[in-house]
């Protein structure tokens, strides 16, 4: 997993920006220890992790997960990309998003994010598979075709169920007051 992009970008605008790993941590509310393990690439930040650090670098999330020139108009995300990518950023060349859009493939753990939370909105799509979305003190079951929209500021999980894999198209938005 060692020089995946958001682990190279991670690095390279954290450095850009004259930030220490304290100071970005202390930014984004995450350990020191946790933001090295995304730097060397040992754990994969989940879509509110992202969004946290995006936010205390000022760049867009979309950019933590994709090596391509950023495009000012349109972002065409062609199929036949890896598969085996935890979380498949979309539309991430486009400048100026309002929304954050995924394709994640939840293991049958669950993501391994400490702040599952985070402001702004989420929508999620079951593309394929079935999933558990865990909101708050409840759990929700959905299937291919299932979707869910909610205040993403609420703790919540996805994670694949049935034992075949699951493929969610995720998207998020951030809370207009912290841009």
């Amino acid at each position: 997993m060692e020089g995946t992009p958001v682990t190279a970008l991670l690095r390279a605008v954290r450095r850009e920006r004259g930030l220490t790993l304290e100071e970005l941590a202390a930014a984004t509310g995450l350990t020191k220890s946790y933001l090295s393990k995304v730097e060397r690439g040992l754990s994969t930040p989940s879509i509110a992790v992202a969004l946290k650090v995006a936010r205390a670098l000022d760049v867009d999330v979309g950019r933590l997960f994709s090596d391509e020139a950023a495009s000012e108009r349109i972002a065409v995300d062609r199929a036949g990309h890896p598969r085996g990518e935890r979380y498949q950023a979309l539309g991430s060349a486009l400048l100026g998003k309002s929304m954050s859009p995924f394709i994640v493939r939840p293991s049958e753990d669950g993501a391994d994010d400490p702040h599952p939370a985070h402001a702004g909105q989420e929508f999620v799509f079951v593309h394929a598979g079935d999933v558990e979305l865990e909101y708050g003190d409840s759990t929700v079951a959905l299937g291919a075709g299932d979707s869910a929209y909610f205040d993403a500021a609420v703790g919540h999980r996805i994670r694949a169920v049935g034992g075949r894999p699951a493929e969610v198209v995720v998207v998020a938005t951030r809370d207009a007051s912290s841009r």
